[in-house]
């Protein structure tokens, strides 16, 4: 009878228990700071859980540098406005991001705006 009553108030206890929400953090970028980098879209990858901007940038010895920027997930970033072509290949670009905190040329977006002065935030639309 004490197995049986036990085994139930345990029972009970996961039933009522809230799911965990898990998910990293930012603590890798320089969320204080917001630089702004101009190139063309190499990748625009619309995928779960977060979408990424391949960018090819001029550097300072006039070569092209690989930047790679995080953007939300796929479902906020329709919220905001956004599709899964909203940045083509070939498209010039200027993004406003936090970086990396190591130097590395990654970052996550702020907001984008296209040579056409669309901006592209990473903000649901609230109605």
């Amino acid at each position: 009878m004490r197995a049986a009553v036990i085994s139930f108030a345990f029972a009970g206890v996961l039933l009522l228990a809230s799911p965990a929400h898990s998910h990293h953090s930012n603590v890798a970028y320089e969320v204080t700071k917001v630089v702004t980098i101009t190139g063309v879209v190499k990748e625009f990858r619309w995928v779960n859980p977060h979408t990424w901007l391949h960018l090819m940038v001029d550097d300072a010895s006039g070569g092209k540098v690989e930047w790679q920027v995080e953007g939300r997930a796929p479902g906020v970033l329709l919220r905001a406005g956004w599709t899964k072509t909203s940045l083509k290949p070939g498209e010039k670009v200027t993004v406003d991001m936090s970086p990396a905190k190591d130097g590395t040329k990654v970052g996550i977006i702020a907001r984008i705006t296209k040579e056409d002065g669309t901006i592209l935030s990473n903000q649901p639309v609230l109605q």
